[in-house]
């Protein structure tokens, strides 16, 4: 009996909106790639609704950040070096990793995932729905962390890390840089300076 009333409040949970499933994340597919549906808090967990913006990273560190309007106490304006985003500075909850930019891309295939700016509880960012399965997730558009000092830069802009490199020789890795605006649109996948603070959004780590 008792895990029968386990799996029952994971399926109550999977049926809230968004995927909201805070006792059992089991994630959605979508265009063949398992999401998360809420973004990385601190390190190893999830935030509590689909909106909120959580925690920002810079690239292939662990160190959680919060958005701030005024200059970082000990931040590090270096960029950290490496051809991946290794396992143990991964901040992905047990079973999660960071996305590839591949990934990050998939959400955007317009003949299979529709795509929308929309907002939840004051909180603008873009919603992703499978048109076959309509399996959707929201990623709110929370700005970055500008590189050389912390400072909170472009809410309202979606910018979330991808594991990609762009080499070992430099200091960009590959980020969704996403934004709508009443004077400006735009979506692009760039190679973004590692010390910059940045969201992330976890895929199912099945490898």
């Amino acid at each position: 009996m008792r895990k029968i009333s386990i799996l029952s409040i994971c399926i109550v949970a999977s049926m809230t909106s968004f995927g909201q499933k805070p006792a059992c994340e089991e994630g959605v597919v979508i265009n063949g790639v398992k999401w998360a549906t809420r973004n990385v808090d601190e390190f190893g967990t999830f935030v509590k609704n689909p909106e909120d913006a959580g925690k920002f990273y810079q690239w292939n560190r662990k160190k959680a950040w919060e958005l701030s309007n005024d200059w970082v106490t000990g931040w590090d304006s270096t960029a950290q070096m490496g051809v991946e985003w290794e396992k143990d500075n991964d901040p992905s909850p047990k079973g999660w990793r960071v996305p590839t930019i591949d990934e990050i891309k998939s959400l955007f295939d317009t003949d299979k995932v529709k795509n929308e700016w929309i907002t939840i509880n004051g909180i603008d960012g873009r919603k992703f729905t499978e048109i076959k399965n309509g399996n959707s997730i929201f990623l709110p558009a929370a700005g970055f962390c500008r590189w050389n000092d912390g400072v909170r830069m472009f809410i309202g802009r979606a910018c979330y890390w991808s594991s990609t490199s762009l080499d070992n020789n430099t200091e960009r890795a590959f980020g969704l840089d996403d934004l709508k605006g009443q004077a400006n649109e735009f979506t692009a996948f760039e190679a973004i300076g590692r010390a910059h603070g940045q969201l992330i959004r976890p895929v199912a780590d099945e490898k």
